[in-house]
């Protein structure tokens, strides 16, 4: 699958200069964990892939190559999702490969930033258990919600952060989430980004940790990424690193 995204994007990267409009630059959900509270614009479809590794625990390591959100702008301030993610799990007792359920939702905008007031967005998602491969099949629908909210803090300078939580496709119980991300751009193609966020299981102790990262508009609808982080608290994830690539075509 990896060398099929390289071809498209190579074909696209050809082409993006007849997709250019007088629309602001590609603005993406990744690679940080804050969802934007931007959407897309009205009929256009955009794909955000990632490749990631991440040592889950001192047994445990995850590979998602890809993972991919796929969107389509429906208004201007509402629009669809599908994700899929293709990963590999690996431990000491066994290796699993195959796809994660796949989710479906949507974001729309709420309000648009006003002074003190930021820019704030629902999004909310649905994993169906039964769409994935055998070793990934839930035993229910686990659905999940964000505010994504935004202000701008300067020229170069905004303050990204959301609140929502997530249900377990096994248990069946919520995992309350926050996130809090500083981005900075560097120039009119390089932005940066440093962030904290946690995950509170109704049941566990919360885990929190760090991450950051780097993105580059290779076109006005196009860019590319690179993030890493590592755990904060104990029971948080080890660390890790992931690449990505984005782009936005009109209908």
């Amino acid at each position: 699958m990896a060398k099929y995204i390289l071809i498209l994007g190579v074909l696209l990267f050809a082409q993006s200069n007849l997709f250019s409009q007088n629309i602001s630059p590609i603005d993406t959900d990744r690679p940080d964990q804050t969802e934007s509270p931007v959407t897309l614009p009205k009929h256009y479809f955009q794909m955000e892939t990632g490749f990631s590794f991440e040592q889950t625990n001192a047994e445990t390591k995850t590979f998602a190559h890809p993972s991919v959100l796929f969107k389509y702008g429906v208004t201007g301030r509402f629009d669809l999702r599908l994700v899929t993610e293709f990963i590999t799990v690996k431990n000491s007792i066994e290796d699993a490969t195959g796809f994660n359920p796949v989710a479906v939702g949507f974001k729309m905008n709420i309000v648009k930033e006003k002074g003190i007031l930021p820019t704030t967005s629902l999004l909310g998602l649905l994993a169906l258990p039964r769409f994935a491969s055998k070793d990934f099949i839930g035993s229910r629908y686990a659905p999940g919600f964000r505010l994504a909210m935004q202000n701008t803090i300067s020229e170069k300078v905004d303050l990204g952060y959301n609140v929502g939580a997530e249900w377990d496709d096994e248990s069946g119980k919520p995992e309350f989430i926050y996130t809090v991300t500083t981005g900075y751009s560097a120039s009119e193609k390089v932005s940066a980004f440093v962030e904290i966020f946690g995950f509170a299981p109704q049941y566990a102790p919360a885990y929190h940790s760090f991450d950051c990262g780097l993105t580059y508009l290779i076109k006005q609808n196009m860019s590319a990424d690179i993030s890493g982080g590592f755990g904060i608290t104990e029971n948080a994830p080890g660390y890790f690193l992931a690449l990505g690539f984005s782009f936005r075509l009109p209908r």
